[in-house]
């Protein structure tokens, strides 16, 4: 397989979907397109992607089958071009989901797109980051902790 180029294009869609996410309007069409065009797709790449690199059906360049039991079989995984490729897009498609999830949440709570940007920034690059200070902040609108971190 083209490690490279399957990187290269789930990488760039990745990224036009979180530039939607943070700057076109959030009409439902848009939402629904960034969540199924951009998590969805990621997800279904994932997907048709990782049965066959665990089952040894392709090969992603670790020498055989994945071995996800320990530190040094993740490693081996992780070192090679598929496994590499297969784990970032891992990345992109649940930091995509959160990523929405924080930017409707926000919406919902009233937080302006000033403040949702460096927050979805942090998401995408740093992941749990991004979505710790989101609960964070969002905790300054309630009263109530639980309310604040709990999803609704």
């Amino acid at each position: 397989m083209n490690w490279d180029l399957i990187f290269s294009i789930t990488n760039s869609w990745a990224l036009l979907m979180w530039l939607i996410l943070a700057f076109a309007p959030r009409r439902e069409i848009i939402m629904k397109s960034v969540f199924y065009g951009g998590a969805g797709l990621l997800s279904l790449t994932y997907a048709v992607i990782i049965i066959p690199l665990m089952t040894g059906m392709i090969d992603g360049g670790s020498g055989g089958t994945p071995d996800f039991s320990t530190l040094q079989g993740v490693q081996q995984l992780l070192s090679s071009d598929g496994g590499a490729t297969i784990g970032w897009i891992h990345y992109l498609a649940f930091d995509l989901f959160v990523g929405i999830w924080v930017a409707q949440n926000a919406d919902r709570y009233g937080f302006s797109r000033l403040v949702q940007i460096p927050v979805l920034f942090f998401t995408l690059m740093l992941g749990p980051f991004g979505l710790t200070l989101y609960l964070l902040l969002r905790a300054t609108r309630h009263n109530v902790v639980a309310d604040a971190v709990v999803p609704q």
